[in-house]
């Protein structure tokens, strides 16, 4: 779930979001946002050591982040580029390197060393940071902080920054190929009337006069939209979960006013942690543990750290994206954004164009959540269902190199396609070691759009490239025209890439491999042609 212009497809209540213009014109600074330009390509993140205290009154946030880095490459008196975005400034750089001086231009900070460095070495950049960040209008589909308050009128202060960056308040290298190798400590500070939640595991908590500093630590690599701090008045409770890895730690933090309701609504997790390490694998995070806490907005996939916020209720806030019924048998929120944990916080694309391997196989986990929990009727009709939400207005791979996203299609679509991967392969075991596989092969990985193509093709033994191609790459759905004469067909593709190979099992066991070009084919029974509808393409008789 994810500011520029929002498109919004509506479904019976459902939004998907995109966060760029269709026609934005991207300028240099969007290339030093989206690129691994000479400011960045030398040295490779290894951890963040942080602080963040937020003024709810000023709605203001200040703190530090020590970040640890390691040289890559061979490199002299280089300029390192640290993303802070503005009205948030830095206060104050120190480094344990030369410096001939630094200087905030715009959203960056640039800092000149005075040094020849070589690979291998590591290095700290310290920098203290403050002011009033941009606040959220619509969180989660807009970038920014929220304050607001509970319904007891306590403060609660969140924020969500996937698509414009954790840099709009915390000083990073705000890149999604270039995580911590070595995790996190977050160090919230709030009054000690409240509680600070963040990521992974609570280590300490200390109180100061009126104010309290909650320590929490990340052991795996984190992606910076990950990175999130929650304040409000918590209350928290735990469970385990005996799974693949063993014990792994269930950990709740909700508003003291939701506990019962959370106790019940939060039954759902065991069941999805079943399907998901049934169909990719162990939980990727067992070191952090799972988390779910309560959002001043929807929800959102952060790192053991899920946002929740959908009303204690099945569904999409209550409605049904499929309009079948099915989506309303769980908590949309609970399974979408858990799902993300494999898809988008496991295996994390590198470039934001590729975001449809975070949500074309998360939108398609609810269908697989759906198989093992009730059965695969229901998951064939939730996911043929969510095909109303499909809009086919833009591709879903965007512009590489400037943060731009293709269209909020690779939810829908990109899950339908997927689907349809399934079918072709046709043996549901290779399909889930496919999905197991990518897990196990890219654990804690960034990675692009090609090699997860190259895999499933691989693996699978069959060529999908052109398949990729139809549906990531352009708006077109292919169309099987056809004619029936007693036991002959007629068929071809049109809407279809050169030389789409998308072959079809027809009537249950026959398969035929259309082109764009007419063919015949003999069928095995005299009776209508019977078409399998999991196939996301459009079927079209000329008879």
């Amino acid at each position: 779930m994810k500011k520029l212009s929002y498109t919004l497809l509506f479904a019976s209540g459902i939004v998907f979001g995109q966060f760029f213009e269709k026609d934005k014109t991207f300028t240099k600074q969007d290339i030093l946002k989206g690129s691994n330009t000479e400011f960045r390509n030398f040295w490779d993140v290894k951890k963040y050591d942080l602080s963040v205290e937020p003024d709810f009154e000023q709605k203001s946030v200040k703190g530090n982040n020590t970040i640890s880095f390691e040289i890559i490459k061979d490199v002299t008196n280089p300029v390192f580029q640290i993303d802070l975005q503005q009205p948030m400034k830095a206060d104050n750089i120190e480094a344990s390197f030369p410096i001939t001086n630094y200087k905030q231009d715009g959203d960056f900070i640039l800092i000149t060393a005075n040094k020849k460095f070589k690979k291998g070495e590591k290095y700290t950049i310290n920098v203290l940071y403050s002011g009033k960040p941009t606040i959220a209008k619509n969180a989660p589909w807009d970038g920014g902080w929220v304050f607001t308050k509970d319904r007891n009128g306590n403060p609660w202060m969140s924020v969500a920054d996937e698509g414009i960056g954790a840099s709009i308040w915390l000083p990073t290298k705000d890149i999604w190929s270039d995580e911590p190798d070595n995790g996190i400590v977050m160090n919230i500070i709030t009054p000690s009337n409240l509680v600070g939640v963040g990521n992974g595991r609570l280590t300490n908590q200390k109180t100061e006069g009126n104010k309290t500093t909650y320590t929490w630590e990340v052991k795996n690599p984190i992606n910076a939209y990950s990175i999130i701090p929650n304040i409000g008045k918590y209350v928290n409770f735990k469970d385990t979960y005996e799974g693949e890895k063993g014990k792994l730690d269930l950990d709740y933090w909700v508003l003291d006013y939701n506990l019962d309701k959370a106790k019940k609504q939060f039954q759902q997790v065991k069941p999805m942690l079943s399907a998901f390490e049934y169909w990719f694998g162990p939980y990727p995070f067992y070191e952090d543990s799972y988390k779910l806490v309560d959002s001043p907005y929807l929800g959102m996939e952060h790192q053991s750290n899920v946002a929740y916020g959908n009303g204690y209720q099945n569904g999409y806030r209550g409605k049904d994206l499929s309009g079948t019924g099915v989506g309303m048998k769980w908590d949309y929120i609970i399974i979408h954004e858990s799902g993300h944990e494999w898809f988008a916080n496991n295996i994390t694309a590198k470039d934001q164009a590729d975001m449809w391997i975070h949500e074309s196989f998360t939108m398609y986990s609810e269908a697989l959540f759906t198989e093992k929990y009730l059965d695969k009727k229901s998951a064939e009709t939730y996911i043929i269902g969510i095909r109303n939400t499909i809009d086919n207005d833009i591709p879903i791979i965007g512009q590489y190199g400037v943060r731009n996203e293709g269209s909020g299609d690779m939810y829908p679509k990109g899950a339908n396609m997927l689907h349809t991967i399934r079918q072709v392969i046709n043996n549901d075991e290779k399909f889930r070691q496919i999905l197991r596989g990518l897990n196990q092969d890219f654990y804690h990985q960034t990675v692009t759009t090609q090699q997860i193509e190259k895999y499933i093709s691989s693996k699978s033994g069959i060529d999908f490239s052109t398949v990729f191609d139809q549906y990531l790459r352009t708006i077109k759905i292919p169309t099987l025209e056809y004619t029936q004469n007693g036991d002959t067909l007629k068929f071809r593709y049109t809407d279809g890439v050169k030389n789409l190979k998308l072959p079809i099992i027809i009537n249950g066991d026959q398969t035929i491999n259309p082109t764009e070009n007419w063919q015949t084919v003999k069928l095995k029974k005299n009776t209508p042609v019977e078409f399998n509808p999991n196939y996301y393409i459009n079927f079209y008789s000329t008879t």
